[in-house]
């Protein structure tokens, strides 16, 4: 028996290895097709080559400091986990760990750096407009009617048609597949970068500062809200209190006016002089309080106030990605050839099965 097994053994290796052969045989005497297509695939890559466009790579990176977290870009802001940002001094909030990469890829920011503006050809217009004429756009839009007259002005806060969101949308989505990337380059290192591609050079510039100063305005705005409303009561009580203690004080100087050579056995008179004084001393004693309390307040505003520090902002010429012309020659004979090959096995099984 287990003569038998080994003598099917080889049997079973040489008819692999004769059909191996035939194989062989048959791909070399297909010689001229796969060569044919691995010319085609490298012309038809060197064609690519020339009308594939550059992209060019803006990238802005910057650290936070938060100064009630402990100052420094050591002990403040330190990245954690994947990201790993500690924005606050207890660990938590919306701008810790991933969820500020999440905020630089939202729509929300997203959108708004799009509606800023940028001058192009000595006129100013907005960066949704700057993408569109890239993409060219509108030379497809021509045949609708609703779609020519779209525009999307910089720094527009009117509510968008549902056109326009749709628009909006499909630049965003292209944005985020293509163009944009959020993220840390070293884990032991608390600096974020921004990176931008984009087939136009100044496009990639502007839309990387223009989205690192918008979620920075919102971060510093969102850090220190409440600092900013308490300080912005404190000084509305102050002008409040400063108002009624110039009038008390008018007030007494009115009374004391009246009672001038006033005959000393009517004291009655006098009453109101003595309660505008008792005002003037009551007010002066609050608006001190409210003066300390309102310095006290932007103190605190400033502590909540976080600092960003941009480290290296994008610098023209940027780097430029390309498809060169020996990429292309390579890949397309690799590829038509390889496909060339595919084609011929399938070809010869399929003419098998049908004897």
């Amino acid at each position: 028996m287990e003569n038998k097994n080994i003598e099917n053994d080889e049997i079973s290796l040489k008819e692999l290895i004769i059909k191996i052969k035939i194989w062989c045989d048959y791909l070399l005497t297909q010689w001229k097709v796969i060569i044919f297509s691995i010319v085609i695939g490298s012309f038809l890559g060197l064609a690519y080559s020339f009308i594939k466009k550059p992209t060019y790579t803006a990238t802005l990176s910057f650290a936070l400091e938060d100064e009630k977290s402990g100052g420094g870009l050591g002990g403040a802001l330190g990245l954690a986990s994947s990201f790993g940002l500690d924005l606050g001094g207890n660990g938590g909030g919306i701008f810790t760990g991933a969820n500020l990469t999440e905020l630089f890829k939202s729509r929300s920011m997203v959108q708004k750096t799009l509606l800023s503006s940028v001058i192009v050809n000595g006129k100013v217009i907005s960066l949704a407009e700057m993408y569109i004429q890239n993409n060219k756009w509108r030379d497809k839009w021509k045949e609708n009617p609703k779609l020519t007259s779209i525009q999307f002005l910089p720094n527009d806060n009117k509510p968008f048609t549902r056109l326009q969101d749709s628009i909006m949308g499909l630049m965003y989505e292209g944005l985020l597949k293509k163009g944009l990337s959020v993220g840390q380059k070293d884990k032991k290192i608390s600096i974020i970068s921004i990176d931008v591609s984009s087939t136009d050079e100044f496009f990639a510039k502007n839309f990387c500062e223009a989205l690192a100063k918008q979620v920075g305005n919102f971060y510093i705005d969102t850090k220190s809200k409440k600092a900013r409303l308490n300080m912005a009561i404190l000084e509305r009580q102050v002008d409040s209190i400063r108002g009624e203690l110039n009038g008390a004080i008018t007030g007494v100087a009115i009374a004391n006016d009246n009672t001038f050579n006033l005959n000393p056995a009517l004291n009655v008179r006098r009453a109101p002089s003595a309660r505008r004084q008792v005002d003037v001393q009551a007010n002066t004693a609050i608006l001190t309080e409210l003066v300390k309390q309102a310095e006290l307040a932007k103190v605190t505003l400033r502590k909540e106030t976080p600092l960003i520090q941009v480290i290296d902002r994008p610098v023209l010429p940027l780097p430029k990605e390309s498809f060169g012309k020996v990429k292309g020659l390579i890949l397309g004979g690799f590829l038509f050839g390889f496909l060339a090959f595919l084609f011929l096995l399938f070809k010869r099984i399929f003419t098998d099965v049908m004897k």
